[in-house]
């Protein structure tokens, strides 16, 4: 039956992401398969503990009360598991185009928001009422046929009962330790790869590998050799290294005279460029962002590190590329790392991070706390880290007018920016606040009456938070501390990410725009990584500083040396020049010539080896840095 079930599920997905894939009929034979034998690895399985069980259980007891209490009971959780996961598995495979992998596992930990989130997504009894259905169903038919009757009347000996036992522990133990969720990886194309794997397999494949060891897995230069490289490409103009230690990246950012405005960073949720009216949506979903990219400094070939959350933040403070496994925003040992918020506090500015949720969710109170960050959040319940020291602020009750699964509705969280701007400048304290929206995610609900698309609509959800926006930048200009702030406002991830390649790259164009700066509207079509735009920030202030971020002032960076780093879970890049060279955790090296007209990748023959070098410096020295506290604050 679970194979079965598993067959039409594949075949499904097979058809769900026909566009992505390449209709090679041999690696569609070789999915199907591999396919086959992960599914009967699983299945096996959920008949271990039963077929020990049926071994050992004395044959004058079978067909007792005992005997079929424990076998219903057993059946029934087996169901249950098999229904569900194949059930959960749609909108996982909706969202992200790919089958369960660290992300789920994540989801296990954080089971308010996830719980919630499904709860407001999906119709909850529903999904019960069917999972109890499919599983009355599945025993009637059992006893229809008979299957339950001859289970309690067969009382076979152990020796004949080990000759079936023995094959099902014999065969489920040797494909468990052979089989590896890397083998369904067999063609460059991802979305037949992910056909070709098991949910369920594959959850406990990511559960086991949460990190990966960049050392172990990826390709390497010589140590010094990669320092080397990396200093060449990291300095700026207007930079020198304070020291001529091979492994030391210090450099002294020399500008001029300063400005010290008050700084608010929006990180939007899932802000896709693709939105924007500048990159042809013609649905007026971004009306307020669209006006304000008209009168600031807008970025117009900037580009995602990553896919979640996380990875924005990351790139957004600490200023390095996306090293593989977890963001560093979620593992441990991440307290007291050069930041931005190490150069924030020299300028003497407050740093707040402003979040509608509970910032316990992917570990942002504990990263953010512990670059010097005060924290104010919903605060259900979940306490900061007591190596933390900053203080923590919650968003009562009564300051609440929508909430969701993920946290309150992106007005209510502005009406928090500008209470805190308000004490910072009563205060006379120069302030910066990171501000992470939340109503641009599903469930995609948000108060009523403010917008003419209906709730639960990815659209609509676009088209609130902009609403929001606008009605923020509104608010804000009526402050006296208005004229003297900045606003960046840039996207964490785009809306979504599957596609034909491994990465790909037209999957993270994000829009970003420097708004009330001193400066004329300016286009910026020169190619920036996220990493760029606070140092790039800091250029136009023209800050003095020393360094340790990898990112780079743009208006410092010799034309033909701009870069994006974009990465996932386990496979690395860098786009430069039109190329994009990946790697990934099979030391593999790959070069694609990237279209300009619609960022379509083609793999090429002939490999760019300086480049290559390049993009291995980055990745390898940002991953021993972090491993070895070398990104820590001096």
């Amino acid at each position: 039956m679970y194979i079965t079930i598993s067959f039409l599920t594949r075949v499904v997905f097979f058809s769900w992401s026909a566009k992505n894939i390449d209709f090679n009929l041999i690696y569609i034979l070789k999915a199907f398969l591999t396919g086959f034998v992960f599914d009967t690895s699983i299945g096996l399985s959920f008949l271990l503990l039963y077929a020990i069980y049926l071994l050992l259980f004395p044959k004058k007891w079978i067909g007792s009360l005992a005997d079929k209490i424990v076998t219903c009971l057993y059946l029934s959780v087996v169901l249950i598991i098999i229904f569900f996961s194949l059930i959960a598995e749609f909108p996982f495979w909706d969202e992200f185009g790919v089958r369960f992998n660290f992300i789920a596992v994540d989801y296990l930990i954080y089971t308010y928001e996830v719980v919630s989130n499904i709860n407001q997504s999906y119709p909850l009894p529903i999904i019960i009422i069917v999972l109890i259905a499919l599983v009355i169903s599945t025993f009637m038919l059992l006893h229809k046929t008979g299957v339950l009757r001859n289970t309690f009347s067969d009382k076979r000996s152990i020796r004949i009962r080990a000759f079936y036992t023995f094959p099902i522990l014999l065969t489920a133990f040797l494909l468990l330790r052979t089989m590896k969720n890397e083998q369904a990886d067999f063609s460059d194309n991802p979305a037949i790869n992910e056909v070709g794997k098991n949910g369920v397999f594959s959850f406990f494949a990511a559960f086991r590998s949460n990190e990966l060891d960049y050392d172990m897995f990826y390709p390497k230069l010589n140590e010094k050799k990669a320092y080397a490289v990396l200093k060449k490409n990291i300095l700026q103009k207007n930079q020198h290294y304070t020291s001529a230690q091979w492994d030391d990246i210090n450099r002294v950012a020399q500008g001029g005279k300063e400005s010290r405005p008050n700084i608010i960073l929006i990180a939007i949720e899932s802000f896709s460029a693709d939105f924007l009216k500048a990159f042809g949506n013609q649905e007026n979903l971004t009306h307020h962002y669209d006006s304000l990219a008209d009168q600031s400094i807008f970025f117009t070939n900037l580009y995602a590190t990553g896919t979640r959350t996380v990875r924005g933040m990351e790139a957004l403070t600490l200023c390095v590329p996306p090293t593989p496994g977890n963001s560093i925003v979620r593992r441990p040992d991440n307290q007291h790392i050069f930041s931005i918020a190490t150069i924030l506090r020299q300028k003497h500015y407050h740093p707040l991070f402003i979040y509608g949720g509970d910032g316990y969710f992917d570990n942002m109170n504990n990263f953010f706390g512990g670059q010097g960050f005060d924290i104010v959040d919903r605060n259900r319940g979940n306490p900061l880290s007591d190596k933390i020291d900053t203080r923590r602020y919650t968003i009562p009750d009564k300051e609440v007018s929508f909430e969701n699964a993920w946290g309150i509705c992106d007005e209510d969280l502005y009406k928090q920016a500008i209470k805190y701007a308000d004490q910072s400048f009563a205060a006379n304290t120069p302030f910066f606040q990171f501000v992470m929206t939340t109503s641009n995610h599903k469930p995609y609900t948000f108060p009523t009456g403010r917008i003419n698309l209906p709730q639960g609509d990815r659209n609509a959800a676009v088209k609130y938070t902009d609403y929001a926006l606008g009605k923020f930048i509104s608010d804000a200009q009526k402050k006296l501390w208005f004229k003297n702030t900045v606003f960046v406002i840039v996207a964490d991830h785009c809306a979504s990410s599957a596609g034909k390649w491994e990465i790909n790259i037209d999957k993270h164009h994000i829009p970003a725009i420097i708004y009330n700066l001193p400066h004329p509207p300016q286009r910026i079509d020169r190619l920036v990584s996220q990493i760029d735009l606070m140092p790039t920030l800091f250029g136009y202030l023209n800050w003095n500083y020393t360094s340790d971020l990898y990112g780079r002032d743009i208006n410092q960076t010799e034309t033909g040396e701009e870069r994006a780093f974009i990465g996932n879970y386990r496979t690395l890049g860098l786009l430069k020049q039109n190329l994009f060279t990946q790697i990934d955790d099979r030391k593999r090296i790959v070069q694609f010539s990237v279209s300009q007209k619609d960022e379509s990748m083609l793999e090429t023959e002939n490999k760019n080896e300086e480049l290559i070098s390049e993009t291995i410096s980055y990745y390898q020295t940002a991953s021993e840095r972090f491993k070895n506290n070398k990104m820590k604050e001096k």
